[in-house]
């Protein structure tokens, strides 16, 4: 808590105090319909809170953020945080990749490469990988099948990160298999 905050709050908690009673105060013949008032107010007020608190899951609900099939291609909307999310079948698992085209190959974090059939524990993680959290040890893997939206590659090449990931990285090792078209709200992969 920072030191100005509680000071903060003892003015915002005086303010109210001379604000409401001078409210009621004012308004003591006609208490119950100024109760009635407030609690009406007090409704809105953390109706919108709550509104506020769940719009992401909101908009996710109702805006598509899954790569759709189109004639054109693969069409991936941008995602709230700006970037693009796509889910691959990798080998028999589905996985959650960002598009990443900073990243030279696909990159499993520890999770998604033991769903995917692959052992964290039995992996030689011979390379080492630049982050923006430093330098970390990776493993090469050869994915025996890589499906996405029907686009099927077989036998790719691919490393899991030995270091701390949140989610797995859709790098050029498959991007470069298709042309890609960027826009401020779409991505559109097409062979």
């Amino acid at each position: 808590m920072d030191p100005n905050d509680f000071p903060r709050f003892i003015y915002l908690v005086l303010l109210l105090m001379v604000v409401g009673g001078y409210a009621l105060v004012e308004s003591r013949k006609n208490l119950g319909k100024v109760m009635h008032q407030a609690a009406i107010w007090t409704l809105i007020f953390l109706g919108a809170i709550a509104i506020a608190g769940l719009w992401p899951t909101i908009r996710h609900a109702v805006r598509p953020t899954q790569a759709v099939v189109t004639d054109g291609g693969i069409e991936v909307p941008v995602s709230e945080d700006g970037h693009f999310y796509v889910t691959a079948r990798v080998n028999d698992a589905d996985v959650r990749f960002v598009v990443d085209t900073g990243a030279s190959t696909i990159v499993l974090n520890a999770r998604d490469a033991e769903r995917a059939g692959f052992d964290p524990a039995t992996l030689n993680f011979l390379g080492t990988a630049m982050t923006a959290n430093g330098t970390v040890p990776t493993a090469p893997v050869r994915i025996a099948r890589f499906d996405l939206e029907g686009m099927v590659v077989e036998n790719v090449g691919a490393s899991v990160n030995g270091g701390e990931m949140d989610t797995s990285l859709l790098g050029m090792s498959y991007l470069s298999r298709f042309e890609m078209t960027v826009s401020r709200d779409r991505l559109l992969l097409r062979r």
